[in-house]
């Protein structure tokens, strides 16, 4: 049987990809900072999904669980999300 687990992070990193693609051409046309964080925050996230597939440890049979990196990818997704978040908040304050 075929394992898919390539394919799939090949799939999720080409989907965050085409958001951040998507974010950054809205952020251009309205000049909103929300659309630019949520720009940068894809991009973390593609990138995050290459690292965790060959370097991490977690997904990929290549590297041992004991990778000393997995927890900096780790850090890239909490980064991500954290932006994400601020980007929710901001927006919202700016409208009170």
């Amino acid at each position: 049987m075929m394992d898919y687990t390539f394919f799939l992070a090949g799939v999720s990193m080409a989907s965050f990809g085409a958001s951040a693609l998507f974010f950054l051409k809205l952020w251009k046309a309205s000049a909103d900072r929300f659309f630019l964080f949520f720009s940068i925050a894809c991009a973390l996230l593609s990138v995050e999904r290459i690292l965790a597939l060959f370097v991490g440890g977690t997904f990929s049979p290549l590297v041992s669980e004991s990778s000393e990196f997995t927890g900096g990818i780790y850090f890239i997704r909490l980064f991500a999300f954290t932006m994400i978040l601020v980007a929710i908040v901001e927006k919202n304050r700016k409208k009170k």
